[in-house]
């Protein structure tokens, strides 16, 4: 490996995309999941309150409530302590914040407030790889908060409404358990087969990436999901299977594995494969590593050395000053800019240029959808939570395609809470929330180019170390016990995910040393052939016989002897 002291330092300005930013993807395939949850959570509050006629108190209620978008990709195990936290920290954040509201009236200490809330709540969700919609959602609801009326002596009764909505919310996420209690674990299987089939018919770099870091994610999956059942000892299988079937790319096994992605995704019993040679000892291995290791992984640092420092950094200066740019040009709601500064901020660059982009083309559509629903919201109360709850549904339905695509959505949602507390002219809310998102933009971005982050390409050379000394240990043990084996190809398959993740970050990163490029496709040409040549000590692949409908006989497997 090259000494990256002697690397040069080079301006590296990647040119920023427009139209690609803006493109409409495929929607996800469990996006439903969340946008019933966040309705069906919201419902329940929101109608109590329109029962009881106290509709201004829709604001602490709806702070637990959001808490059901989160958790949605966990198992249920680890999604009932996951969506557990959100509710302790969207109360936490939400106390602060009406705490600081009611000691001071402050413009300047408000701001300071909300972007040392923002900056930390973005770091805390990055370093527990929250996943979507990570900090946004905490950041919008304490920034509200902190210039809402407030007192001391309301602080108690408006926190327990947050709990109270957070429960609902818990509730909402983890009920499904009862019904499917192993979905979870069966769509990433399920993913990982696909990948892995993709990677069997056409092998080359991308799709053997996309197989690497799919089956890395279903053992994840597989490690947090709890105590094992038959039905995880099934898919464990599966997964091992995906793995040989990886490392042998062999055309003839890309039916088969579909064929197992489909039953594993159906509401039907999971396949059962005969086990690879060997990988009994391997799946009562993973047991053990859930019980001794399984958490090691979720937490990254935070120390002075972290490569997620500067991205906090970027969301303290970025929110501070799209909030005191506000302030100072007289606009009446700065948290509006503080929240649309603090949505930017993405792994690099680049992405936050795209984040950018999106979220100012959504905004400025969303206060024309506002502007036309906003007459039928204001025909009564019950007219103005049906809105709301619509707005909630479509904003999850829609942000899968695209960012901007479900602000839209959000956009008049959030407007429309501040009906709750009484009706306020169109105009004024249109245009300040028009100015607020072009200057929350422009600050934020700003912030981004201007606080660097060379700590990306360090954290490549980081990743490549770790590549070399996993592959190195790999390579020690094909000559021990299975288990051994099973997990030392594991964590090669994490390293080799996390370099492919800290090269792509880098690559859309500004003011950085140039990148070993040479070093990463020879440390990642390196690291796929020892996976192979583990997976091939399971011993040759053999094809099962199909039957005329297309389906792989139970008892032959891949991998199998």
């Amino acid at each position: 490996m090259s000494d990256t002291s002697t690397r040069p330092l080079r301006l590296f300005v990647r040119p920023l995309p427009l139209a690609a930013a803006l493109r409409l993807g495929r929607p996800s395939e469990t996006w439903f999941k969340p946008a019933l949850s966040v309705v069906v959570a919201s419902a329940v509050p929101h109608l109590t309150l329109l029962v009881l006629g106290r509709l201004d108190l829709v604001m602490y209620t709806m702070a637990g409530s959001l808490c059901a978008l989160y958790g949605h990709g966990l198992p249920y195990a680890r999604r009932t302590r996951t969506v557990g936290g959100v509710v302790l920290a969207m109360t936490a954040g939400l106390a602060v914040a009406l705490v600081t509201a009611s000691l001071t009236h402050s413009t300047a200490v408000l701001v300071a407030v909300g972007a040392l809330l923002a900056a930390a709540q973005k770091a805390a969700c990055d370093a527990v790889r929250i996943g979507p919609p990570g900090h946004v959602i905490l950041t919008f609801v304490s920034s509200a908060a902190l210039f809402a009326p407030q007192r001391l002596a309301q602080l108690p009764a408006h926190l327990a409404l947050t709990l109270a909505g957070g429960a609902v919310a818990w509730l909402v996420c983890t009920g499904p358990a009862l019904i499917r209690r192993e979905g979870p674990e069966r769509r990433a299987v399920a993913r990982a087969l696909e990948a892995a089939a993709d990677c069997a018919a056409e092998p080359g770099p991308r799709t053997r990436h996309s197989a690497a870091a799919a089956v890395h994610a279903a053992w994840q999956c597989l490690l947090a999901s709890g105590r094992p059942t038959p039905v995880r000892r099934s898919l464990e299988r599966l997964v091992v299977h995906a793995e040989t079937a990886v490392a042998s790319a062999h055309p003839d096994d890309a039916e088969r594995l579909r064929a197992w992605a489909a039953q594993t995704r159906a509401r039907v019993p999971v396949p059962e494969p005969a086990p690879a040679p060997g990988t009994t000892a391997e799946l009562y291995g993973i047991a053990a590593e859930r019980a001794s290791g399984g958490r090691r992984a979720l937490l990254r640092g935070l120390g002075p050395g972290s490569h997620l420092l500067p991205i906090a950094v970027r969301t303290l200066t970025g929110c501070a000053l799209a909030g005191y740019l506000c302030a100072a040009l007289g606009v009446g709601r700065p948290y509006w800019a503080i929240v649309t500064a603090a949505s930017l901020y993405q792994a690099n660059t680049t992405l936050t240029w795209n984040r950018a982009l999106q979220r100012t083309l959504g905004n400025v559509l969303g206060v024309l959808v506002f502007a036309a629903v906003l007459p039928l919201s204001r025909t009564g109360p019950l007219a103005l939570v049906l809105c709301c709850l619509f707005f909630s549904f479509a904003a999850e339905a829609l942000i899968t395609r695209n960012y901007w695509l479900g602000s839209v959505a959000v956009t008049p949602m959030a407007l429309l809470v501040l009906e709750f507390g009484g009706a306020h002219p169109a105009g004024e809310l249109i245009g300040d929330r028009v100015l607020d998102t072009v200057l929350g933009a422009l600050a934020g971005f700003l912030a981004a180019a201007l606080v660097t982050n060379r700590r990306a390409a360090g954290r490549v050379e980081r990743a490549l170390e770790a590549v070399a000394k996993a592959r190195t240990e790999a390579e020690r043990s094909l000559e021990r016990p299975h288990a051994e084996r099973a997990r030392a190809r594991r964590a090669l398959t994490a390293s080799l995910v996390e370099l492919r993740e800290a090269a792509d970050i880098a690559a859309g990163e500004w003011w950085q040393r140039a990148l070993p490029e040479q070093e990463l496709l020879a440390a990642e040409r390196a690291g796929h052939r020892t996976l192979a040549a583990t997976a091939q000590r399971l011993g040759p692949p053999a094809r099962a016989p199909w039957t005329r409908r297309g389906e792989a006989a139970r008892a032959p497997s891949i991998g199998a002897a």
